[in-house]
């Protein structure tokens, strides 16, 4: 081997020497520098307060509110639109996807500029190193600044990705005035989402960050379009957009002042706010349907604007999961106005009659009437409490079915009395009702009737809890009862796999009070209601506070129901202020542009076939001659036979009333009457002429056999009666009444044998006993008498 090619081979090894050298020096320095910057350097963080930013079902935005601090700045979200992150690497950082967190060229221009300039013009920071700037919430400029935030940007790239880097940029860059991130600066100057801006929108926000002080939209425009049309120019150099593109975009204009945030669904966001603050929320809110709902709601303010009727409230719940769709808290754009700012969804207010089907429901459920059983409908006063029909008017009895449909009140406290308003209250919150905290004695049978309070909410998922029962369980046994649940709006909590609690209401009697339901009367308009498809079925109740301070309607189908209130925030009462004629054509309105799916299925399982007596609705008699085939709930199998109809023997001529004592028993009629109390006969015929009255007991034959003559209406709690007393405290007095099957009838009253008046046609007797017991006698022309025990209470 010659000594040239020895001193070849020489240098081919030092060379190879040489780079191993270099990597073993790359690699010690790495080995030295990452720990370095692990224990030196911290990752940026952003611990800034975020809005809450609230979408609706489809992922559109409802509303907003701001953050803590006063910003808005959105919650980072999962990716950043392509065309603002193109627009942003090419005005920013085009070496973004291959330097390390630091561009040496780019320093190295920088110091140039610098010293050239005599000061800082330009820091050469890459993405990474605005990030690291940002979450240190802009630090004064200087050397040690810019040594830890190089650091904290190759601390960085170890451990996030380009796309998270980019993310946190996005997500936390100042744009002008308090709007912080691309996000709510893309509502804010185009009323849009970030990810459907065009190119020249894309490109002006991200050129903003850079100097937003300077180049703030509405300010310094000519400023702005220089740096927006340079990205503009570098996005076609870079063929990310083509020369027509281009064209478009350079004469698209420039934003102006901040745009207001959307405000579709005012309430719910406050609702989410409250719940969920400085988070991203996706709720079940239909946007088409609230914007639609919105529509409704300002049009019929118009209207009930004119009567000083201020307020007004909409909720739609779907039936299946309890998911809103709706949430309409008041007047949209009322604002201050009139408690516009109260949601009225959540507010408590007094139910009216609203609460009427669930106690019908209950006591079918209980096997204590049948859906058709009459009920009293006459003059009441339970202890002091003497409740009235809206329209002063009785009718004796009537059917359940009809007492519910036409919102009686009187039949309603009568059905409460024998039910027990402690049972109605465990009924009411097994639906989920949480406003009803007292104890049964401080409502008492007002309850049924406006005496407590309830909200929006809660009474809408009341009935579609009803309603989900019925849909569920239509083909299954019983127990038939499914799940209270209170609606919700975040679309992470309303599916239907929470349903397994065990409601009051089962199926069959859910069934019978549904289309019990559908036959209220509909407001005007709507004549001829009774002839529309199946299709368009609707069970729906209206209720009226005292008063006229709330007027509520509510609709039930089988996919959703729709709950409105209608009022003053500020409990003010007006004439005209019922839910039939304020709050039930709002609800029709909205009705008619929800879709409709057929009614519910007929739980067969829970329900059975009865003779039933025609004329009492109950379980028909041996001695009821009008029986039908009629469907009632299992459970109505144990209520009794009709108590109305009995065997009456008459004279030949059918004249008069007879008995063995004193007639032949050959010669006998017999046939079965109807025949009601006194009390409930007095009204009843007044109105069913069909009714036949008994004929009068024959002179010879004594008194009448199980006939009775009179009834007492009022007092109905007789164990404890209290003497009223007048405003000035002097006593006043027991208001006693009672009813004779003869209208011309004379009675005469006497307090503990002692004589106290008669009275003819209206019987009504005012009495101011001491405390303690007291025997009544009431005695008529005839002899018949009727004595009553009472109790007398000190105050």
């Amino acid at each position: 081997m010659n000594i040239v090619t020895r001193r070849r081979r020489a240098s081919i090894v030092s060379k190879f020497n040489g780079k191993k050298r270099h990597k073993l020096i790359i690699l010690v320095m790495a080995l030295v520098l990452i720990p370095l910057l692990i224990l030196v350097f911290p990752l940026p963080r952003f611990d800034a307060p975020t809005s809450t930013v609230v979408f609706s079902n489809e992922g559109e935005l409802l509303g907003a509110r701001i953050a803590a601090d006063g910003q808005w700045r959105f919650p980072p979200a999962g990716s950043i639109p392509e065309k603002y992150k193109k627009a942003l690497l090419a005005f920013e950082d085009q070496w973004f996807y291959y330097h390390p967190g630091i561009n040496p060229v780019s320093l190295g221009r920088a110091l140039l500029l610098n010293i050239k300039n005599r000061k800082i013009v330009s820091g050469g920071s890459t993405i990474s190193m605005q990030v690291a700037r940002l979450s240190r919430q802009n630090p004064p400029r200087n050397i040690a600044s810019k040594i830890l935030e190089m650091g904290m940007a190759l601390k960085m790239e170890l451990f996030k990705s380009k796309n998270e880097i980019l993310l946190m940029y996005a997500s936390s860059a100042p744009f002008g005035g308090n709007v912080v991130g691309i996000d709510v600066a893309a509502w804010r100057y185009f009323g849009r989402p970030a990810d459907e801006l065009s190119w020249a929108e894309s490109a002006t926000l991200a050129v903003l960050p850079n100097a937003p002080s300077l180049v703030y939209p509405g300010q310094n425009s000519a400023t702005l379009k220089s740096k927006r049309d340079f990205v503009l120019n570098k996005l076609l150099e870079n063929e990310n957009i083509d020369s027509l593109t281009y064209s478009l975009s350079l004469s698209e204009p420039l934003p102006a002042k901040p745009k207001p945030l959307p405000q579709l669904a005012f309430h719910a966001v406050e609702q989410i706010a409250a719940q969920h603050e400085g988070q991203r929320v996706q709720t079940s809110i239909n946007k088409q349907w609230q914007a639609h709902v919105n529509k409704i709601v300002t049009r019929h303010h118009g209207r009930l604007a004119q009567n000083n009727i201020n307020n007004l409230a909409v909720l739609i719940v779907e039936v299946e999961t309890a998911a809103v769709k709706t949430w309409v808290g008041n007047v949209p754009g009322l604002n201050n106005q009139h408690s516009g700012y109260v949601d009225l969804v959540t507010a408590p207010r007094s139910t009216g009659s609203i609460l009427k089907p669930f106690l019908y429901a209950s006591m079918l459920q209980y096997g204590e009437m049948l859906p058709n059983t009459l009920v009293r409908d006459l003059p009441v006063n339970f202890s002091g409490y003497a409740p009235k029909n809206f329209d002063y008017t009785y009718s004796g009895a009537v059917p359940a079915s009809k007492a519910l449909s036409r919102s009686l009140n009187i039949p309603a406290v009568e059905m409460l009395y024998r039910f027990g308003e402690a049972r109605f209250l465990d009924v009411l919150r097994g639906l989920g009702f949480t406003s009803f905290t007292e104890p049964a004695e401080h409502y008492g049978l007002s309850l049924i009737l406006g005496g407590g309070e309830t909200s929006l909410l809660e009474l809408a998922g009341a009935y579609a809890s009803m309603a989900r029962t019925l849909n569920y369980y239509y083909n299954k046994p019983e127990p038939a009862q499914f799940t209270a649940t209170t609606p919700t709006l975040a679309a992470e909590e309303t599916n239907s796999t929470r349903n397994n609690k065990k409601t009051g209401i089962n199926a069959s009697s859910a069934w019978f009070t549904l289309n019990a339901l559908q036959q209220v009367n509909r407001p005007e308009g709507r004549a001829g209601w009774w002839n529309f498809s199946s299709s368009d079925k609707l069970a729906w109740k209206t209720g009226t506070s005292f008063g006229f301070r709330d007027a509520w309607a509510v609709g039930t189908t089988p996919e959703y129901v729709v709950a409105v209130w209608v009022g003053n925030a500020d409990g003010e009462g007006r004439a005209g202020l019922t839910g039939t004629k304020a709050a039930a054509p709002v609800l029709f309105d909205i009705l008619d542009f929800l879709p409709r799916a057929g009614w519910f299925a007929k739980p067969t399982n829970n329900i059975t076939e009865v003779e039933i007596c025609s004329e009492s609705g109950y379980k028909a008699s041996p001695f009821c001659p009008n029986k039908k085939l009629s469907e009632i709930p299992r459970a109505g199998l144990q209520t009794s036979t009709c108590p109305y109809h009995k065997m009456v023997h008459l004279s030949a001529d059918k004249q008069w009333q007879v008995n063995a004592s004193c007639y032949q028993v050959d010669k006998m009629v017999h046939e079965p009457f109807f025949v009601l109390p006194p009390g409930m006969e007095w009204y009843y015929r007044k109105i069913h002429p069909e009714y036949r009255m008994l004929p009068p007991l024959h002179t010879e034959c004594g008194q009448p056999e199980n006939t009775k003559m009179m009834e007492l209406l009022y007092p109905r709690s007789l164990s404890k009666l209290y003497v009223p007393r007048d405003l000035d405290g002097t006593g006043s007095k027991i208001v006693f009444e009672a009813a004779h099957r003869h209208a011309d009838a004379r009675l005469f009253w006497h307090l503990d044998n002692d004589f106290v008046g008669e009275t003819s046609h209206f019987h009504q007797m005012g009495l101011a006993p001491n405390a303690g017991k007291h025997t009544l006698t009431i005695i008529d022309e005839a002899g018949n008498s009727l004595s009553i025990n009472f109790n007398v209470m000190d105050r």
